[in-house]
């Protein structure tokens, strides 16, 4: 199927590695030209490279803090001084610390809701009137599915997550009449140093080793397996292209049909 992404400019943040890598891969495959962004340069710029080569599109690494506005706010000028324009917008950057409650400082909160809350609320901001000028843009926030699905060890992330769907849900409504679409992809456990980080926290939480988390985890889907980064991009890729333009204000899960209750021990 030919998603007639040729030509389209994408911004993808959190793209030096996991799930914005995947994307970034995914999107120049189909033949957009792609801008990523992460805090540290030398993976963003290797990344940006080994895609290039692969696929023969413009692959552009802009390093910058997605928690930090003018950061973003000079990404994304540069961005369309360089291209003219943006079409798709991908928010992947920003990762919020497990654990319980009793556990969890005010340093915590805050950490999560600002990158993961506001760093997304803040690049949509950026690019959302530049779409509407132009009548056209699709978004999407990689957000997770603690947003939908909340559990206990994942407190600071499900708040924040929760927070990502219901503001895409109002930008939805009323951007969607300028021909800009916003949705949010939703994953469970995904085979990436993210989850690595929070198997590693839920292991301490819970009193179990590692290798138990993960069986843990495995066990809470009826795939029995956790996803993997190509997947999620596959699902970004369809719905920012023009194929899926009637999917507006949609929050998609891809975890498998996970039972997070399984989880506990």
């Amino acid at each position: 199927m030919d998603l007639q992404l040729t030509g389209k400019v994408a911004f993808i943040t959190g793209a030096s590695k996991g799930i914005g890598r995947a994307v970034a891969e995914q999107l120049a495959s189909e033949g957009a030209d792609v801008v990523i962004t992460a805090r540290t340069a030398e993976p963003l710029e290797e990344t940006a490279s080994k895609i290039a080569a692969g696929s023969g599109r413009s692959v552009v690494a802009m390093p910058g803090d997605m928690s930090k506005p003018q950061d973003i706010d000079r990404c994304v000028t540069e961005t369309i001084k360089r291209f003219g324009h943006i079409d798709i917008l991908v928010t992947c950057a920003g990762s919020s610390p497990g654990g319980l409650l009793e556990e969890l400082t005010e340093e915590h909160w805050m950490s999560s809701l600002n990158l993961k809350f506001m760093g997304y609320v803040r690049t949509v901001r950026a690019v959302i009137s530049h779409m509407r000028e132009r009548g056209e843009g699709a978004i999407v926030l990689v957000v997770g599915n603690d947003g939908l699905k909340p559990s206990y060890w994942e407190m600071t992330a499900g708040a924040a997550n929760a927070a990502d769907i219901n503001f895409a849900s109002s930008v939805a409504e009323q951007y969607g009449r300028y021909g800009v679409r916003i949705n949010t992809v939703n994953p469970g456990p995904v085979n990436t140093d993210r989850w690595d980080g929070l198997e590693k926290a839920f292991a301490r939480d819970k009193k179990v080793d590692q290798h138990r988390a993960h069986e843990l985890a495995v066990s809470s889907i009826p795939l029995r397996r956790i996803c993997e980064p190509e997947e999620v991009a596959s699902l970004v890729t369809f719905l920012v292209s023009p194929r899926a333009y009637f999917i507006n204000g949609a929050h998609i899960p891809i975890d498998g049909a996970q039972r997070k209750a399984l989880m506990d021990v």
